[in-house]
């Protein structure tokens, strides 16, 4: 089951890019969109996380900060994200601690891939409690990005 509105957020360990670990309570003191999908250089997860980067100036006037969380390594990750001219955090997931913690951990994607995320979002206020979420357990769809924003207006 998914990470609850109410809930505090897990404090799971993620890898930057630049192979650093990060822990999601890092984040803590401004809103945070956590935004999990199931693979990078993919149809709808590449049109989600460039609607993201489309959007940020109005998450950034909310001072929020938008999270891209995969299963990926990092280093395909940062590719990822410079090829899409993604200037918003890229975390890797890769040993599903994160993806487990928030309960959007699916273990057979498609009956093909094993271990990737669901699409998903959370977000978090100031304090790492849970203000909106909003999981799909079918993988074409992506997240209704004004209910999103709404979430982070909420957590502002």
């Amino acid at each position: 089951m998914a990470v609850q509105v109410g809930q505090e957020a897990p404090d799971a360990i993620l890898v930057s890019g630049d192979k650093k670990q990060v822990k999601i309570s890092e984040f803590r003191g401004k809103p945070v969109v956590l935004a999990f999908f199931p693979a990078a250089f993919t149809g709808v997860c590449t049109k989600e996380m460039c609607r993201f980067r489309d959007d940020l100036s109005r998450f950034n006037s909310l001072n929020a900060e938008v999270i891209g969380i995969s299963a990926d390594t990092p280093f395909v990750l940062a590719e990822f994200a410079k090829q899409n001219n993604l200037t918003f955090k890229m975390l890797s997931d890769f040993n599903h601690q994160a993806m487990k913690a928030f309960g959007v951990y699916d273990p057979s994607f498609l009956g093909v891939l094993d271990g990737i995320a669901k699409r998903s979002v959370f977000v978090l206020d100031k304090n790492g409690k849970v203000v909106y979420t909003w999981v799909s357990d079918t993988p074409g769809v992506e997240p209704p990005y004004s209910e999103v924003e709404a979430g982070v207006k909420k957590a502002a």
